[in-house]
């Protein structure tokens, strides 16, 4: 069952640039930790990056500098800009809502969306 809905994919040339949206219908995102995480073929899925509801980000070192993670909580929303894109980032692109952990990690939920794919070209 989807919980959580993103949006914004699609296919990108290198060094170009993309948003993604996530948006969760009936949910309240204002009282969760919100990341995207992404999964290429045939690897583990990932945390790229994940917002505090204070709206502080915290980002994987391989995106620091080119994504840039938001939120709204008036339109239930949490975005990732992303520019400089690299081939390396295609995957697919995953929301989570879950929580800020002890020591300022992220803690992930069983809220989760279908993906978004992202294909980076040369």
């Amino acid at each position: 069952q989807v919980q959580l809905a993103e949006s914004g994919g699609g296919l990108v040339q290198a060094r170009g640039s993309l948003r993604l949206s996530c948006t969760a219908p009936g949910r309240t995102f204002s009282n969760h930790a919100l990341a995207w995480f992404r999964q290429a073929p045939g690897k583990e899925r990932e945390l790229v990056a994940w917002v505090n509801w204070n709206g502080e980000g915290t980002y994987a070192d391989s995106v620091k500098g080119r994504f840039a993670i938001s939120r709204d909580n008036a339109k239930n929303t949490v975005y990732l800009q992303m520019k400089s894109v690299k081939l390396g980032d295609t995957a697919v692109y995953y929301c989570n809502a879950g929580a800020e952990a002890t020591y300022g990690t992220y803690a992930s939920s069983a809220l989760w969306g279908q993906g978004t794919q992202v294909t980076v070209s040369s």
